[in-house]
C-alpha cells in the first residue's frame, strides 16, 4: 500500500509538471527568461586582494507563473525576477583586502579618516551641499568622545568604519567599537582599514566578519591633483581631514561626477 501511494504521488506530480510545462503561459515566461537572464560574475581574487563580482539576474519562473495563472494569461508586468549570487563572493571572503569596487559599475566611494582631534562638521557641510554619500572611518579615541555623533552619522546615511585605536586591530576595544556600530547603530556591516598588508590584523577583522578596505587612492598633500591623476572606475579614495581637503572637496566632487562616475557609500559600492 505504501509503495502504491508513493508511486501514485510521483506519477501525479510528473503529470502536473508536464501539463504546466505545456501551458502557453509557462512557454512565454521561459521564452522571456531566455532573452533577459544574465549570469553572475565572480569576485576577482588576486593573492590577498579581492574586487567584488556582480550578481546575475533571471526570471523567477514559478512565482511568475503562479501570478499569471491567477490573472488568466501571460502579462509581462507580472513577471517576478530574482538575483543570482556569484559563486565567488565578498560574503565568503572576509580574509581578503577589498581594493576596489567592481569597475564595470562606474562608481567611486570616498572614505574620510577621522583621527582623535578631527572635526567632521566642515566635511559634512560640503557633502550635504552636493548631496554626496560618503564613509567615515573613526579612530577609537574620537569614537569614545563622540558616541552620539557616531550614531548620528549612521542615521544620516553615512557608512561608518572602524580604525580601532591607532589602527591597531589587536586592541581588544576594536570589538567594543564594532558592537556599537552594528548592534546599537544597526549598521549591517562594519569595516577595517589598512594601507599595507598586515595578516594578523586581517585575521582579527575576518573573525569579526568585517571586510578590510585597502584604498586604491590615499590622498597625501594635493587632493585635487592626486584624484585627477589616479581616478579609475571603482576607486576607493581615502582622505585625511584637513583644511586643504575641506577647501578642495567640492571641486573634487564636481570633477569625479564630470567623468561620469557616481559617488556612493561603501554599502552600494560593494554590493554584488
Amino acid at each position: 500500500m505504501i509503495s502504491l501511494i508513493c508511486v501514485s504521488f510521483f506519477v501525479t506530480e510528473k503529470t502536473a509538471n508536464v501539463v504546466k510545462d505545456a501551458d502557453t503561459i509557462m512557454i512565454e515566461i521561459k521564452k522571456k527568461n531566455d532573452s533577459v537572464a544574465y549570469d553572475a560574475i565572480d569576485a576577482t581574487i588576486d593573492g590577498n586582494t579581492i574586487i567584488p563580482g556582480i550578481s546575475g539576474k533571471e526570471v523567477d519562473i514559478d512565482k511568475s507563473y503562479d501570478k499569471m495563472k491567477r490573472y488568466g494569461s501571460y502579462l509581462e508586468s507580472l513577471l517576478e525576477y530574482k538575483l543570482v549570487a556569484p559563486q565567488v563572493s565578498l560574503s565568503k571572503n572576509y580574509d581578503k583586502y577589498i581594493i576596489s569596487g567592481n569597475p564595470t559599475k562606474n562608481m567611486v566611494t570616498f572614505i574620510f579618516l577621522v583621527e582623535e582631534s578631527d572635526d567632521v562638521e566642515e566635511v559634512i557641510k560640503q557633502l550635504e551641499k552636493t548631496n554626496t554619500p560618503a564613509n567615515f572611518f573613526l579612530d577609537g579615541n574620537w569614537f569614545e568622545k563622540n558616541n552620539s555623533k557616531v550614531l548620528e552619522l549612521i542615521e544620516d546615511g553615512y557608512e561608518v568604519g572602524n580604525l580601532s585605536y591607532g589602527r591597531n586591530y589587536q586592541d581588544s576595544s576594536f570589538v567594543w567599537m564594532d558592537t556599537i556600530i552594528k548592534k546599537v547603530g544597526k549598521q549591517k556591516n562594519s569595516y577595517c582599514y589598512s594601507e599595507e598588508e598586515n595578516l594578523q590584523d586581517l585575521e582579527v577583522c575576518a573573525l569579526n566578519r568585517d571586510h578590510t578596505i585597502m584604498p586604491s587612492i590615499v590622498i597625501q598633500n594635493y587632493p585635487s591633483k592626486e584624484v585627477k591623476e589616479q581616478l579609475e572606475p571603482g576607486s576607493i579614495i581615502a582622505f585625511p581631514i584637513n583644511n586643504t581637503v575641506i577647501q578642495e572637496l567640492s571641486t573634487i566632487i564636481r570633477y569625479v561626477e564630470s567623468k561620469g562616475y557616481k559617488i556612493v557609500n561603501l554599502k552600494e559600492h560593494l554590493t554584488e
